[in-house]
């Protein structure tokens, strides 16, 4: 799809080529910017608690970044985030900005997490190629679900929207010839759970999928519009 023309800017807070693909599909122009966050350092018992904190958690790095940019395009002393700043504080400070000039053009932020939950426990990126292989395994002939998060954050405006969204995905036994040479091939150690379904190796194997799969892949479209709009 051509990219076409919209009345704001996007960042897009993810440097995952399907996401980056998903949003091309969609139509939209954005430029990438990612966030140093120590994802481990958040932990929550709830999957949908846990994507939801990490997607704002990269948001308010990212913003940070921005905000110490700017700063120092600007020759002013950076202000960095301290325990204290929220990001709401954050917010106020880059809106005041903005709207000194006028008739600015809105930018949003769009950021997002996932991970695969099986058997009631979460996955995230396997450590390892022997727990990716050990996640694969235990796909074969059963099941498992991806949550994942999707913020959109206004910086011109300060708004802020986000939500989660849950897909049921059921598998074939899956050969271990297979699985070996998923493992392998390394791509399964970037991703959440080890689980690539649009994967050509995997495709076949796949019985039922419950719900989309560009949420599978890491940004459900219709969700990702929605909250563009809501935060517009």
């Amino acid at each position: 799809m051509a990219a076409k023309t919209h009345p704001f800017k996007i960042i897009l807070g993810s440097s995952s080529k399907s996401r980056k693909d998903i949003l091309t599909e969609m139509g939209y122009d954005f430029t990438i910017m990612t966030a140093d966050i120590d994802e481990k350092e958040i932990r929550m018992e709830k999957p949908e608690d846990l994507v939801m904190a990490l997607a704002e958690a990269k948001a308010n790095g990212i913003i940070t970044r921005i905000q110490t940019t700017d700063c120092s395009e600007k020759n002013a002393e950076p202000a960095l985030l301290i325990t204290a700043d929220t990001a709401d504080a954050i917010l106020s400070r880059l809106q005041t900005d903005v709207n000194k000039e006028e008739d600015a053009e809105s930018t949003l932020l769009i950021t997002a997490d996932q991970v695969v939950v099986y058997e009631g426990v979460i996955r995230e990126k396997p450590s390892s190629k022997e727990e990716a292989r050990q996640f694969i395994k235990g796909y074969s002939g059963g099941r498992a679900a991806t949550v994942g998060s999707v913020l959109v954050t206004n910086l011109t405006t300060g708004t802020r929207r986000g939500e989660w969204d849950r897909v049921e995905i059921y598998f074939r036994e899956i050969p271990d010839e297979v699985i070996e040479k998923l493992v392998d091939e390394g791509v399964v150690l970037y991703v959440a759970g080890g689980l690539i379904i649009e994967h050509p190796l995997i495709l076949p194997f796949i019985e039922k999928v419950e719900g989309t799969t560009d949420s599978v892949m890491g940004l459900p479209k219709a969700l990702t519009e929605k909250l563009i709009h809501e935060v517009l």
